[in-house]
């Protein structure tokens, strides 16, 4: 072993000092090049003429005579940024001497020192070329340890041995069915024979998509821990590099190192950075396509009996590379969507178990007020919710600082510092009120759990918190149509209020925009279209960005068709609300007093001006109708 390490340095220490002789004379014949520009920069060589005649006419200050030239200051310097000496040769002329007396100038000889010229070679010459070689040998040793000119082409995965992730399957809340695809694969890299029997083969890669912060990441190191087995993490954009071929030499380094630690897991994060298709569509770059081609070759060219397996995450799978997807390469895509109710009370409980809470909390009313939250969005509620207990002073969080928490995380903090004038806060009264108000009239509209006219960080004057009493997965036409109904609850109650209307409508009505377009577009809900599917979503698991497939024309028609729905909605908004004109006046009288109700007191004032104490009317329900 000794001799093949020393055969393999035989070379490197060659190369290497071939590598110095060449910088030291490339140093040596441009510090010589220089110096002699420098020294041509500032000296001047005149004829012995020329300085006899400046003699003459009071032009020299002081002239230095040497065995081999004459230097000459002159009194006047032709810029005031270089200091220029001019020289002449020396010839035997005995009246020069009385000549420079008779003008006044200074005059005096130079005796050779030999020891001045060693001080010169060894400042210009010898001490920059040490100073270059300590340096050299610096880089040198940090590109031994670095792999490749400064490590450049070395892959940067960060390493995680053994049970080194800290995170096993018990840490993964709300993903079962991620979790239980990918439990085949921890018990494949444990039992691999009882699988290689039957003549299976081990998947080369599984791809996990889903929203951003719903666990991707935590379930490829979950994984890893579960199998126990060496851990290469890094990100898609850490493969690319301004250097055109650097992506892929790391991409080969990744796998070589990943076959030497077999069996193991490489996780890429990100994976679209690299992966993206290479059609025009979505523009091209030469390094990222050269270091996708190379991670192609190489998920085709190792063997799966050696027990390298790929996790990639994106929340972006509609323009990765086809080649990429293809069994053989990804073999498996587990989604990791949104949690559902059971699920986001199972993260509420993970993240919560080592909070300290009150008897009153109840993470199952949280879960139904979360609706499409993801796991990131429940671990800072119960983050919030205990700094808010600190802050109060107290030693435990209760459900007031759960729900205070949820509001943070969607509306943000409160603006106490933003003081609206009477006409405004009870414009915003009447607003709130509005929306309120009609989902009590509906029945397909959710029940509210609060209303408030305090304005908030993120923008909103004050929102109505709707919190649903079951879990739903599909909504229906009547309920959709209950939604645009309470979006213009707002709007109208401006109008019939004030007769005049203000911009506090603007995100209701880009929101009752969305779900009536998607009604005409994707749901065909629409009369005029039928089951027709106009749109088709681009950006599924990021901002749901939508493209038409129809014509101009057609396009015309969706938004005449829109509008048509919106009026419709808008119309039966101020229909029911000027039918309660005393109940929302109630309503937003105390709104105005106390700027925030509870959805209990809300529906007590209803009943009581209604003069209804039945509740069948009574919504107890997550959504927010910000003004």
């Amino acid at each position: 072993m000794d001799n093949k390490q020393n055969d393999k340095k035989g070379p490197q220490n060659r190369q290497t000092l071939v590598i110095f002789i060449i910088i030291t004379l490339l140093t040596f014949a441009a510090m010589t090049f220089f110096s002699s520009m420098f020294m041509e920069a500032r000296s001047k060589k005149i004829t012995y003429t020329e300085f006899l005649d400046m003699v003459e006419k009071g032009e020299v200050k002081r002239v230095e005579i040497t065995p081999t030239q004459i230097n000459i200051e002159p009194k006047k310097q032709p810029s005031k940024f270089v200091e220029i000496i001019y020289y002449t040769g020396v010839l035997e002329d005995e009246d020069l001497l009385d000549k420079l007396d008779a003008k006044g100038i200074d005059y005096d000889g130079k005796i050779p020192d030999s020891r001045s010229t060693i001080l010169d070679i060894i400042f210009v010459y010898v001490l920059p070329l040490v100073l270059i070689w300590i340096m050299f040998g610096f880089i040198m040793k940090r590109m031994s340890k670095g792999g490749g000119v400064m490590g450049v082409g070395k892959n940067n995965a960060k390493v995680y041995m053994d049970k080194e992730t800290g995170v096993t399957f018990k840490d993964v809340a709300g993903q079962d069915e991620a979790k239980e695809s990918l439990q085949e694969v921890v018990d494949f890299l444990h039992n691999p024979g009882k699988y290689t029997a039957i003549g299976a083969k081990l998947p080369k890669g599984a791809l996990l998509v889903g929203p951003p912060g719903t666990g991707k990441t935590l379930l490829a190191k979950a994984v890893a821990g579960e199998a126990k087995v060496p851990f290469f993490s890094l990100a898609g954009s850490d493969f690319v590099e301004m250097f055109v071929g650097v992506g892929a030499s790391r991409v080969r380094d990744l796998f070589k190192e990943a076959q030497k630690n077999a069996p193991c897991i490489i996780f890429i994060d990100e994976i679209d950075a690299i992966g993206k298709s290479r059609d025009s569509r979505y523009g091209g770059n030469d390094e990222r396509e050269q270091t996708l081609n190379q991670l192609l070759a190489e998920m085709d060219g190792f063997d799966t009996a050696k027990g390298v397996m790929i996790l990639a995450a994106t929340n972006r799978p509609e323009i990765l590379d086809k080649a990429l997807l293809r069994p053989g390469r990804f073999d498996r895509r587990i989604i990791v969507d949104k949690p559902d109710l059971k699920g986001r009370l199972e993260v509420l409980k993970v993240h919560s178990k080592d909070v300290l809470m009150d008897d009153s909390v109840d993470l199952e009313e949280i879960a139904m007020a979360t609706s499409g939250a993801v796991g990131s969005d429940l671990a800072n509620m119960i983050n919030e919710a205990a700094i808010l207990a600190v802050k109060n002073g107290r030693r435990y969080v209760n459900q007031a600082d759960l729900f205070e928490s949820v509001e943070v995380v969607i509306a943000g903090k409160e603006k106490k510092d933003r003081v609206l004038s009477e006409k405004e806060k009870r414009t915003v009264a009447y607003h709130e009120t509005g929306h309120a108000l009609i989902t009590a009239l509906l029945k397909d509209a959710e029940p509210v759990q609060k209303i408030t006219i305090v304005p908030r960080t993120m923008g909103s004057l004050g929102y109505v918190m709707q919190v649903p009493e079951e879990e739903k997965f599909l909504m229906s036409k009547d309920e959709l149509m209950a939604r645009l109904v309470t979006f213009f609850g707002g709007r109208a109650a401006e109008e019939l209020v004030f007769h005049t209307v203000t911009t506090g409508a603007s995100n209701d009505i880009e929101q009752a925009t969305n779900i009536a377009r998607a009604m005409v577009t994707r749901f065909g809900m629409s009369d005029k279209f039928g089951l027709m599917a106009l749109e088709s979503v681009e950006s599924q698991y990021l901002d749901g960005r939508t493209v038409l497939n129809c014509g101009e024309e057609t396009a015309a028609q969706i938004d005449g068709e829109v509008m048509a729905i919106l009026r419709e909605c808008y119309e039966k908004a101020k229909k029911l609300l000027s039918e309660n004109m005393d109940v929302m006046k109630a309503l937003a009288d105390f709104l105005y007093e106390k700027e925030t109700i509870t959805g209990k007191q809300f529906m007590e004032i209803f009943h009581r001006v209604k003069g209804d104490s039945s509740e069948e009317e009574c919504h107890t329900g997550s959504g927010a109708q910000e003004s």
